[in-house]
């Protein structure tokens, strides 16, 4: 029997032509065989090269034709490329090839357009046999323990996609990651491939899809809000040397958290360049919980309102911006099927509250953090990982932390929040939203701190210098501040003070957060 490979570049005329007359030659010859193999025009000359070389052949042309001496064993016999396959037909089987050039070329595209057709679907098989690398990094942390069955429940990536998790953190903690390994194993979701940890450092993020950047602890030997922010470079930027240099290309970084999460998100972006528009910074937190506080005070339930937008620094200076909040299946004089909504502004009547008590307790959460704790944090990340792979609801917008490239007057070049929708597995900035004009006072109020952040962190500047902390509410074009007190001195006072009292919260709260290992199975809580 005589077997034949014929091999050559995906848009080769030539081998066009070969793969015809040898097509024809099987159908009519009981032992003739042929094998193809098209290469993509890209590899096609480093493929042909290796081939050459195993063999000892000498060859720099497509197609390359060989004879595979099925009946002896060994090493195939080259037979050369077009002309001599033709010449082999012509003088052993009488048969030639009549193909016009014009038909030449357009089997060539047509085999180009096979060849990248076939690729693709080999890599959407690679994608199901092999499963997604989700890497959470600081996972003993009490987020990750509430994350863990949101992401093993399919809810995030599909009941389709198969799901590795790998548990990352220091060595010191490695008992406890292991004792949450097991009981990841013991839920038998059918979703997760494996379940691994990783202490080791320089194979953090190894083929990683995924990565969700929790928040990483605090040592309390640090006294100042400076010492702090330095203390993020050196995480920062091993993470983005190590991301840059094991994850994939289309590699997915999410930061959530309750401190520092702009900060830690704009570090990482310096130290991974090559992936900037792939991190990202959650806000859906603050998002929940000015939902929370508004359905509160409504008397309907959080998940009813909808499009509140978180400006600025997630967890420091922002502001909640209503004008396009609106509230579904409010039960009031007006009543209308399940996509009716109403202005939630249109609702709330009570200005003194929207002014003072909504503002001064959201800017308490997001000033220090608290009830951020890891249901939350959990939920949010899970959240906007879920809209990342699969879209955010249609029309629905979405707050998110991102890279400035001067959307809305916000200095390029820093981390903030704004409105995003995503789709087709990327986010967009809606920048064409109407009617949503920030103020100069309160842009410089929102973007002083961030900017403040990144330059004592980097070194340029020694001592931060804060202005007012809050979350503020705007009504209309008029920026309306919530005041701490009706005296200026007291106002300088408070600011003066602001960035102790964030500091000093900080380590408090890590003081908080217990590890129980051995009487406790290893799990993770917050008391």
């Amino acid at each position: 029997m005589a077997k034949f490979v014929l091999a050559g570049r995906a848009n080769c005329p030539y081998y066009a032509k070969a793969e015809l007359l040898a097509d024809y030659l099987q159908k009519n010859l009981p032992n003739f065989r042929i094998h193809k193999i098209t290469q993509h025009p890209d590899v096609w000359e480093e493929w042909l090269k290796n081939v050459c070389e195993k063999n000892k052949w000498s060859h720099k042309n497509s197609p390359i034709i060989w004879r595979e001496l099925l009946d002896r064993g060994g090493k195939g016999l080259l037979l050369g490329g077009y002309n001599e396959f033709l010449e082999h037909a012509q003088l052993y089987y009488d048969v030639t090839s009549s193909m016009t050039s014009e038909l030449m070329l357009i089997i060539a595209q047509e085999n180009l357009e096979t060849h990248i057709e076939k690729e693709l679907e080999e890599e959407a098989l690679k994608d199901l046999i092999n499963p997604l690398q989700v890497w959470i990094t600081s996972a003993s942390a009490p987020a990750c323990y509430h994350l863990i069955p949101i992401l093993t429940s399919g809810e995030v990536f599909g009941m389709e996609t198969e799901i590795s998790i790998i548990l990352f953190d220091d060595k010191q903690k490695e008992t406890n990651l292991k004792a949450l390994m097991m009981e990841i194993q013991d839920l038998a979701s059918p979703v997760v491939r494996s379940v691994s940890i990783c202490t080791k450092v320089e194979e953090a993020f190894r083929q990683a899809h995924v990565i969700i950047v929790l928040d990483d602890s605090i040592s309390k030997d640090m006294n100042t809000l400076e010492d702090c922010l330095r203390s993020k470079v050196p995480l920062c930027r091993l993470y983005g040397y190590l991301i840059e240099k094991n994850a994939y290309e289309s590699v997915r970084v999410i930061v959530g958290g309750k401190t520092f999460v702009n900060l830690k998100t704009v570090l990482l972006m310096r130290y991974a360049p090559s992936i900037t528009h792939n991190i990202i910074a959650v806000a859906l937190g603050v998002e929940g919980e000015a939902k929370a506080a508004l359905a509160r005070k409504l008397k309907t339930t959080p998940s009813a309102i909808k499009d509140v937008i978180i400006w600025g620094n997630i967890s420091g200076n922002n502001y909640v911006d209503l004008r396009k909040a609106k509230v579904y299946r409010y039960e009031s004089a007006i009543w209308g099927p399940p996509h009716y909504s109403r202005p939630v502004l249109n609702l709330i009547c009570d200005s003194e509250w929207l002014n003072r008590e909504f503002v001064s307790n959201l800017k308490m959460l997001t000033a220090t953090g608290k009830q951020f704790g890891g249901i939350l944090a959990a939920h949010s990340i899970a959240t906007t990982l879920k809209y990342w792979y699969h879209g955010s609801p249609p029309g629905e917008i979405v707050s998110l932390g991102v890279l400035s490239e001067g959307q809305f007057g916000i200095p390029k070049g820093i981390v903030f929040s704004m409105p995003v929708k995503f789709e087709n597995g990327s986010w967009e900035v809606l920048t064409d939203l109407e009617d949503i004009e920030i103020s100069e006072e309160l842009m410089a109020r929102m973007t002083n701190d961030l900017i403040q952040e990144k330059l004592v962190a980097l070194g340029d500047v020694i001592n931060f210098q804060a202005r007012q902390s809050g979350t503020f509410f705007e009504k209309t074009n008029e920026v309306t501040i919530s005041p701490i007190t009706d005296d200026d001195q007291e106002d300088q006072r408070h600011s003066n003070e602001h960035k102790d009292s964030v500091y000093s919260y900080i380590i408090q709260n890590e003081e908080k957060s217990v590890t129980l290992s051995d009487d406790s199975e290893g799990k993770t809580v917050e008391h």
